[in-house]
């Protein structure tokens, strides 16, 4: 029986650890040849050793431009076209960009024109006093006024978890 990847080509960012890791070894057992990246490189070829055959590291960090066209030209040099896995949902969006399709990108003059706006009003802000602003804890069920709110709606029993 064919494997499901069986002559694809994978390339797998953070694939030294946790979710990138065992994709990668997943796509070899399916029969991909597996490219994975990392920035250190004892861990690098702790997981090329790891997932066995079929597969390469690249060193390198795919929030920087310049790794991230290396490993483009390094992937189409040996094995052309391929599949794209990353954790990180940015990655597939700067690969795109580097191939021309730059939809979900804003252009570097029209980020400036929105710092030229914001920037006037972050250092507004910096010179007033804190707001007297009460705040939860992070991870909790919101502040205590929230609950009262769904209480008074008839909302709470629709609410996951319970409070104290």
């Amino acid at each position: 029986m064919p494997k499901r990847l069986e002559g694809k080509v994978a390339v797998i960012t953070g694939g030294t650890e946790g979710i990138g890791l065992a994709t990668a070894k997943l796509f070899v057992k399916e029969g991909a040849y597996v490219f994975i990246t990392g920035r250190r490189q004892k861990e690098l070829d702790d997981a090329v050793k790891a997932i066995g055959t079929n597969v390469s590291g690249i060193r390198g960090d795919v929030a920087q431009l310049p790794d991230l066209g290396r490993l483009y030209d390094t992937v189409a040099k040996a094995k052309g076209k391929s599949i794209l896995f990353s954790p990180t949902p940015v990655l597939g969006n700067l690969l795109d960009s580097m191939r021309g399709d730059a939809t979900l990108f804003t252009r570097r003059d029209e980020v400036e024109a929105e710092w030229r706006i914001i920037t006037p009003i972050e250092e507004a802000w910096a010179q007033l006093p804190p707001p007297d602003f009460s705040n939860y804890a992070a991870g909790s069920e919101g502040p205590a006024s929230w609950h009262e709110l769904l209480e008074i709606r008839g909302s709470a029993e629709h609410m996951i978890g319970h409070r104290d």
